[in-house]
């Protein structure tokens, strides 16, 4: 008990302690990010050194009929179906798809989080654009090409960018929704064709391995230090 007269001295704040300002899932997410784009820097590395060659071809070499390096295994349907798949990651696709997006929050009553995705897109887009021309890589050579690609290789377009674009819209439009077994669903979707279209890019071959996994990396990386900006400093939710 304390005696009448006595002050209370305050308490001083515990070194160890995490400020409120920085939760542990902030934290958890900073480190996913600083994770992605450290592989990303790691693959480049394994690319410029040329350590990733040998792994590169002997992939690329397994997706096609042996000694005939213009017909890919599978059945004859299967190539079609990869060109469409592959679709889904070029740039007509994914302009509509962020515009549709963006309407579909605007909507919602979720203007700001439609100012997120269309800023967190277009300037991704533009960073991997850059990435291309700085790195410049040649595209395989090892087996025939079964779509046209004129730009450079590394890293992948399609998988960046699908894995910037369709990450970002299942985070941003899984926060307008209530029904948490939904958000899920949308996330497991969005993840899902962000595989299929970077596999697909393998499967036609205009994509070493490398190329497509550094895409993944960097999208994704891109992807969630939007999502952490706009959770944290923009929306002022909840992380």
């Amino acid at each position: 008990m304390i005696e009448k007269g006595m002050t209370m001295l305050p308490m001083q704040p515990c070194r160890n302690q995490i400020p409120p300002g920085l939760p542990l899932r902030l934290l958890a997410g900073l480190a996913a990010v600083a994770g992605l784009f450290f592989l990303f820097l790691k693959i480049w590395s394994e690319v410029a050194e040329g350590d990733a060659r040998a792994l590169d071809a002997s992939i690329l070499l397994s997706l096609r009929v042996v000694g005939r390096p213009d017909v890919p295994i599978g059945p004859t349907w299967l190539k079609q179906s990869m060109i469409e798949i592959s679709s889904l990651g070029g740039t007509t696709v994914l302009v509509l798809l962020i515009f549709s997006a963006c309407a579909y929050l605007v909507i919602k009553g979720a203007r700001t989080r439609a100012l997120v995705l269309a800023t967190a897109t277009l300037t991704g887009a533009g960073a991997i654009f850059l990435l291309k021309n700085v790195f410049g890589r040649p595209r395989p050579e090892l087996i025939d090409h079964l779509v046209a690609a004129q730009s450079m290789s590394f890293p992948s377009g399609h998988a960046a960018n699908s894995a910037l674009v369709y990450l970002t819209i299942a985070a941003l439009a899984g926060d307008v929704e209530q029904d948490h077994s939904v958000r899920i669903y949308i996330m497991a979707v969005a993840m899902s064709l962000t595989v299929l279209i970077g596999l697909s890019r393998l499967y036609l071959g205009v994509h070493w391995p490398s190329d497509v996994a550094a895409g993944w990396a960097f999208g994704a990386g891109w992807a969630l230090a939007w999502r952490l900006a706009a959770t944290r400093f923009l929306l002022g939710l909840q992380s």
